[in-house]
């Protein structure tokens, strides 16, 4: 297993929601005071966003059973698994013994050299007792068949499952992608009116500093904007969420540690055999062999045992009985040769749609792998970048207020860089996160690594 390319990145996602760059202090002599420390504003920001102190590996789980309950396709799937296991329950019952009984009651009449004979009504009774003898494995080829779909459908509900459990788990990770998002946007806003307070204030003796203040105003209403649509991407990713866990939605905890780990390629390749899809191709393909088989010996002699007996009262009384085998056996079927080679191409046809599935899946893993290094690693030098960021927005604020040597302008742009930048490491990190779990996905499931 691969782990994240920096013990930096990993303990500031063991500090959790990533609190140790969310809160560096700032040299700020403002009105307003400085920035709040790191556990009070995380605390405040947590309570706003109604952060959820549960586990998040439980509260993941908790969200994909609640999911699992309520979905109507997973129903679907269950009663298609359901009714295809009834399917194979007959066609296995066909090769036992088959009792019909058949009755009826009919007019009669027989005349002999003008005379009649018979005259009346009859009333008949039968009872019939027949099973296969041999068939050239006709009937196992069907059982085969019928056994394979049942399995392609027990695997088709597995599979369901683990979608449900990936669209879940991908969207309960971009409502708290959206959540750290917000945090980090309010920050911004409070910063730009620290910085709006302290001009206006500056202002009022210098009526030629106006335009700084218009420009702090801007960058104040921008970063409030930004707040608002992130607040419209979060009710929408909730909106989808609740489509799958219901109304009753609990708060989001906090998922910056989990799926941070990307896992080794070539396992990740070999779990491709172990996907559910996959497995359910292997089944379609192995049941339209046996079919295409099941074909073939259905063109060849079948051979029965039969026993009935009939006994008619009435007008006329005659009872009669045969037992023996019968032999069935196709001189001329038109269209046998195509349903034939249909059926076998039907096979074939299957089989190499299960090695094109396998194919895809192997390139679009080895794509997802090498977009989880990718971001992490974006992640990783973000962290860099942040921590020099902090200094130099740090250092301007200071030169800005106490030397006069920078300008507004010059602190605005720091601030708007250093927030840009942690955004920017947020959604390199959640980025990561759901490359890796679209990778499990693709074999084991998304909740493999959960567990």
């Amino acid at each position: 297993m691969k782990l994240l390319p920096s013990s930096a990145l990993k303990g500031l996602l063991a500090a959790g929601m990533l609190t140790a760059l969310f809160s560096a202090p700032v040299l700020a002599q403002t009105r307003c005071g400085e920035e709040e420390s790191g556990s009070a504003k995380v605390a405040r920001e947590a309570a706003a966003l109604e952060l959820s102190s549960e586990d998040p590996r439980a509260q993941l789980q908790r969200l994909v059973d609640m999911a699992l309950k309520r979905s109507p396709a997973l129903g679907v799937s269950k009663l298609l698994a359901q009714a295809a296991r009834d399917d194979w329950e007959e066609t296995k019952a066909a090769r036992l013994p088959q009792i019909s009984l058949n009755a009826m009651t009919v007019g009669i009449g027989a005349k002999q050299d003008g005379i009649t004979t018979t005259k009346g009504l009859q009333g008949r009774v039968g009872v019939s007792l027949s099973a296969p003898l041999f068939d050239f494995g006709r009937q196992q080829q069907l059982t085969a068949w019928r056994s394979q779909l049942a399995d392609a459908a027990r695997l088709g509900l597995i599979s369901t499952e683990q979608q449900l459990a990936l669209q879940t788990v991908s969207l309960a990770m971009e409502r708290s992608r959206y959540q750290l998002q917000i945090q980090v946007y309010q920050q911004y806003v409070r910063k730009m009116s620290c910085i709006v307070e302290a001009l206006e204030t500056i202002v009022r003796a210098d009526r030629g500093r106006s335009s700084e203040l218009v420009q702090a105003h801007k960058n104040q209403q921008q970063a409030e904007l930004a707040v608002e649509q992130t607040y419209s991407a979060l009710r929408q990713a909730e909106v989808r969420l609740k489509r799958f866990v219901g109304d009753d939605l609990p708060p989001s905890a906090s998922y910056a540690a989990l799926l941070t780990t990307v896992p080794d390629l070539a396992k990740m390749q070999d779990d491709i055999l172990l996907a559910p899809e996959v497995e359910q191709l292997d089944a379609q393909a192995r049941a339209q062999a046996s079919y295409a088989e099941s074909v073939a010996a259905g063109q060849k002699p079948q051979l029965s045992w039969v026993l009935s007996g009939n006994l008619a009262g009435g007008a006329s009384r005659t009872s009669d009985y045969t037992a023996g085998i019968s032999l069935n056996m196709p001189l001329y079927q038109a269209g046998a040769d195509a349903a034939l080679s249909a059926a076998r191409r039907r096979a074939e046809a299957t089989r190499l749609q299960r090695e094109e599935s396998v194919q895809a899946r192997r390139y679009r893993i080895a794509e997802l792998h090498e977009a989880a290094l990718s971001s992490f690693d974006r992640a990783r030098r973000t962290v860099e970048i942040l921590r020099n960021s902090e200094r130099v927005r740090a250092t301007t604020l200071q030169q800005w207020q106490q030397l006069g040597r920078r300008s507004l302008f010059d602190v605005m742009g720091a601030e708007g860089d250093y927030y840009s930048t942690r955004i920017a490491h947020v959604n390199a990190l959640f980025d990561g996160q759901q490359a890796v779990a679209m990778m499990w996905s693709m074999g084991r499931g998304v909740m493999a690594p959960l567990r």
